[in-house]
């Protein structure tokens, strides 16, 4: 017997704004018939071509330290230096450039949500596909 992952649950102090946030960076939308509104303390947003869905769930703590989990975004379309300036124009904050690290072309940027949950952009599939080391 094994278990499978059902959604993932990001933490927050504003589940409707940051829902809101991850929707335009993700591409995703609420759940039919169950919208999210401001005030609400959960909001769960789906990849409506997968299904995948992430949940949003406002508690006291504040965010202290480094994640633990994080997501590792691939742009659907396009390189990861346009999405990069993308997010970067939606809010995202840059954390740490690792462009280049492994090698002319590899790497990723490490970015923060509003809320300063930490995740990272790597390079397309088309641009990961030109060199061997893709990490």
């Amino acid at each position: 017997m094994t278990s499978l992952i059902s959604h993932t649950t990001v933490d927050c102090a504003n589940a409707y704004e940051l829902s809101q946030w991850w929707k335009q960076v993700l591409g995703y939308v609420d759940v039919p018939g169950d919208p999210n509104l401001p005030g609400h303390e959960e909001c769960m947003i789906l990849d409506p071509d997968t299904g995948h869905a992430v949940l949003f769930i406002e508690v006291p703590e504040v965010k202290a330290g480094k994640n633990r989990l994080h997501f590792d975004l691939r742009p659907r379309t396009g390189t990861r230096d346009e999405e990069l300036a993308r997010l970067l124009a939606a809010g995202a904050t840059e954390v740490a450039d690792l462009r280049g690290t492994y090698g002319p072309g590899t790497g990723w940027v490490v970015l923060a949500d509003p809320e300063g949950n930490e995740f990272c952009i790597l390079r397309s599939r088309a641009e990961a596909e030109t060199t061997s080391a893709e990490v």
